[in-house]
């Protein structure tokens, strides 16, 4: 009967980060050696938005992570149909698209 030598990784998540960071907006960079992901708000009629989490990443796992999004994005299509991306427009629009509220 053979072993098997399984190592298994104890995952932990605290209350704050379970509750996530909403983000509308992500900017990727890289260099040889890295990719860089920065996770944004931006909210309408402000004119500043700030980078609310950054990730780096090795170029290997930032392949990781495209297949793995690959995969569940493939799943969720399968599920609950297309995603429908809108076509690229320059820039980002301010007001999401909305009219401006008043108070």
């Amino acid at each position: 009967m053979e072993e098997q030598n399984e190592t298994q990784l104890a995952i932990e998540l605290s209350e704050e980060i379970a509750e996530g960071t909403y983000s509308n907006l992500a900017i990727i960079t890289h260099s040889s050696s890295e990719f860089v992901l920065d996770f944004i708000r931006v909210m309408p009629g402000t004119p500043k938005a700030r980078v609310k989490s950054r990730i780096i990443l090795t170029p290997e796992h930032a392949k990781r992570l495209l297949t793995a999004l690959e995969d569940n994005i493939d799943k969720f299509e399968a599920n609950n149909g297309r995603i429908k991306v809108q076509p690229e427009h320059p820039g980002f629009p301010m007001n999401f698209g909305g009219t401006m509220g008043q108070a």
